[in-house]
């Protein structure tokens, strides 16, 4: 262990204090838990205050809910970005939960039949952990962006924030996703736009017949169809849509839309059918990483994904919340986090080291699968 003083001992230590953290530390208080909440940032809702600024959420209102607090305002509108900020500032008081802020976890160890997790300048000792940093963890930029001429303004789409964000003239976008697809329609009003879309995603209206379309994935019980169910394993090959944006859409807006960007050299990006274009700005609006590096258990496959079920690992006592279809569509979305959380919940409040059994551990990803 570092050069750090062990401070204090709970049954449960959280780490992270964004969605997934909140939601089961409400369930934790309730049930009268010994535990706290360890946050890396200084300040609530650290991930959505990164967002860029005209962000609104492609659920509306009266699905955005944590445990026990309403989201307020008209629930058939999309909240904005401040508006979750502003939400999820207020949650953790208005439940007392113990959140500590400026508390980067730096490893998670086993320790006798508990763990150790130590930070910067002191460690805490839990009989249980609960990993709930997310899946959108560490900005990824492909390697190309290397080749990237400085005198292009590239940033990854977390740095973005409106469009002064961004210089003058021609910018590329790159990446399909919402986020894609969303800023480049901001940006559209101002310049000339490109986006480079690597794979095609399915477009999905964001409502139908005046109801949004999480309406009907509620309502028919799409949103929470299990990791092991047929029409979940259909849903999680075809994960990837889009809400509310379309190529159409965006060709609508006066975006060109081109294939995966392959190579650049200075201010010039290449693509895969070999066309080439001149930037000014580049956005990578090309997703996460998930980095478990500093949990030192072996619950990882060969991949170093989790091995879990619904959020258990093999390890006694340490879970994850908030993961990509944990367990369903909704696992990691703000107003479904809650299912989980209650789950893990019961998990904890039922822990008994002598007697819990746990699922083996996978070392493929085949093996993976059949675990979850």
């Amino acid at each position: 262990m570092s050069n750090t003083t062990l401070t204090k001992s709970h049954e449960v230590i959280v780490v992270g204090g964004g969605q997934a953290g909140l939601a089961i530390g409400h369930h934790l208080a309730k049930q009268g838990t010994d535990f706290t909440i360890l946050d890396a940032a200084s300040e609530p809702a650290a991930a959505w205050r990164e967002r860029w600024d005209s962000l609104r959420l492609f659920t509306s209102a009266r699905y955005d809910s944590l445990p026990g607090m309403e989201f307020p305002g008209d629930p058939d509108r999309y909240p904005t970005r401040d508006e979750v900020v502003d939400y999820l500032t207020a949650y953790a008081p208005e439940f007392d939960l113990p959140v500590e802020l400026d508390s980067r976890v730096l490893a998670v160890r086993r320790l006798d039949d508990g763990y150790v997790v130590e930070l910067d300048d002191r460690a805490y000792e839990a009989r249980q952990v609960v990993i709930a940093t997310g899946p959108f963890q560490t900005p990824f930029v492909p390697a190309i962006a290397e080749h990237v001429g400085d005198d292009v303004v590239q940033m990854h789409s977390t740095a973005y924030r409106s469009p002064a964000s961004v210089p003058d003239g021609r910018v590329l976008v790159v990446g399909g996703g919402n986020t894609g697809f969303q800023i480049a329609e901001e940006l559209s009003a101002s310049r000339e736009v490109h986006l480079a879309i690597g794979s095609r995603q399915a477009p999905l209206p964001q409502r139908i017949l005046g109801r949004d379309i999480f309406w009907y994935l509620d309502a028919t019980g799409l949103i929470r169809k299990t990791t092991a169910s047929r029409i979940g394993k259909l849903m999680q090959k075809r994960e990837d849509t889009l809400i509310g944006s379309s190529p159409r859409r965006a060709r609508r807006h006066g975006i060109e839309l081109h294939g995966r960007a392959v190579a650049a050299t200075g201010s010039s990006v290449r693509f895969a059918d070999g066309a080439e274009l001149d930037v000014r700005g580049v956005i990578w609006a090309t997703g996460f990483r998930v980095d478990h590096s500093w949990i030192d258990v072996p619950v990882f496959d060969e991949d170093g994904r989790a091995v879990h079920e619904r959020g258990v690992t093999s390890a006694p006592g340490l879970y994850f919340i908030g993961q990509l279809w944990q367990y369903t569509r909704g696992s990691a979305l703000l107003g479904w986090v809650k299912d989980d959380a209650a789950h893990l919940a019961e998990k904890v409040a039922a822990f008994r080291p002598e007697a819990a059994t746990f699922p083996a551990l996978a070392t493929s990803n085949r093996a993976q699968e059949q675990a979850i």
